[in-house]
């Protein structure tokens, strides 16, 4: 009766989420920063899974930095999404799913505004309409690309090579989950476990063998959070948002962060550097830094994939120390190496190499 009732709870804070066919919008900042991510994405649905996906070349930036920073006014980012569901129209498609936390941020509140101002909406299609010539129909489904790995997580559990466990210990890995704000503390209904309980990158450390850290500030931003960033001189505030979150986390000593938003993966990567650089400090064990990764890359991992073509060596705090602790087999020699065999610059001053 209990575990039904939990069942009952839950099922309020959890969101419907289609089983095919998307439509798929990629992020500007992950594809600058991690590549591999996406491409890790696109390949998992359509090769692993069978899933229809479509990415069509014409799609844009969405304007969320832009937008989040005052330069880009709403009626204009309204029509620029207007025009991304015009292409899905156009393309078939009645599924969308978005690869960036800001953009997902920016659709759920787009699609909340047209829900209880139907005028906006109308307005939105009528720039639409005289700019580009375009219809647009809304979207039955909307998910954002974490929701996605977390629906399949079982199935990724299933064809697992290696768990999130210490081969040497056999004890689970210790990870913190770090969720976007903008995935859904804005429009809670929007995400898996909403503001209160957000498990889309729990569930997935859980059906894989890890343990999720609970501290203090789990739900603290990543100190990203655009003017904090954008303007120069409030880059110390920006700094010490993500100091206060590593400082609470030390204490339980985990072995990763996993994330699911670019913004919050590139910030909480870089920042341990600056911090390294500014006085020394490091967060992990043994004077290493802790490997911050995206849900994509922890799953072509856990799938064993190759950490190289996933694109790990591209990150600031490298992740040979959490490869190790899985048991996870690399080439050393590959690690800046093309896939036609050509050496790359190797970077100077990267983390735990």
């Amino acid at each position: 009766m209990q575990t039904e009732g939990k069942k009952r709870i839950w099922s309020e804070y959890n969101k419907e989420i289609a089983d095919d066919h998307y439509f798929y919008v990629r992020s500007c900042i992950r594809q600058s920063f991690f590549p591999g991510s996406e491409q890790f994405f696109l390949k998992f649905l359509r090769d692993d899974l069978r899933k229809d996906v479509l990415e069509n070349p014409s799609h844009t930036t969405c304007t969320g930095i832009g937008y989040h920073a005052d330069v880009v006014p709403f009626s204009t980012i309204m029509t620029v999404i207007a025009r991304h569901y015009a292409l899905m129209k156009e393309a078939g498609y009645k599924n969308i799913v978005i690869s960036c936390v800001t953009s997902f941020g920016v659709y759920t509140e787009i699609l909340e505004t047209w829900k209880h101002f139907p005028e906006e909406l109308e307005k939105t299609r009528d720039y639409l309409r005289r700019a580009t010539g375009r219809e647009f129909d809304l979207p039955l489904n909307m998910a954002h690309t974490s929701d996605l790995i977390y629906k399949f997580r079982n199935e990724i559990a299933e064809k697992a090579k290696y768990l999130l466990i210490n081969h040497k210990t056999g004890k689970p890995l210790n990870i913190v989950e770090h969720v976007g704000c903008h995935y859904a503390k804005i429009f809670p209904k929007y995400g898996v476990g909403g503001a209160e309980f957000p498990n889309v990158l729990g569930g997935m450390i859980e059906a894989w063998g890890g343990k999720v850290i609970d501290y203090p500030e789990r739900r603290h931003c990543c100190g990203f959070g655009f003017r904090q960033y954008l303007v120069q001189a409030n880059r110390g505030y920006s700094l010490s948002n993500t100091v206060k979150k590593f400082d609470s986390m030390k204490p339980y000593k985990p072995d990763m962060v996993l994330t699911n938003c670019p913004g919050c993966t590139m910030f909480m990567d870089k920042w341990q550097y600056t911090i390294k650089e500014m006085n020394g400090t490091v967060y992990g064990d043994n004077g290493e830094s802790i490997p911050v990764l995206t849900y994509e890359e922890l799953a072509g991992l856990v799938l064993g994939y190759n950490p190289w073509d996933l694109g790990l060596q591209y990150h600031m705090v490298q992740s040979e120390p959490l490869l190790k602790k899985m048991g996870i087999h690399y080439d050393p020699a590959d690690k800046y190496r093309t896939r036609d065999g050509r050496q790359m610059p190797v970077p100077e001053n990267m983390i735990n190499v």
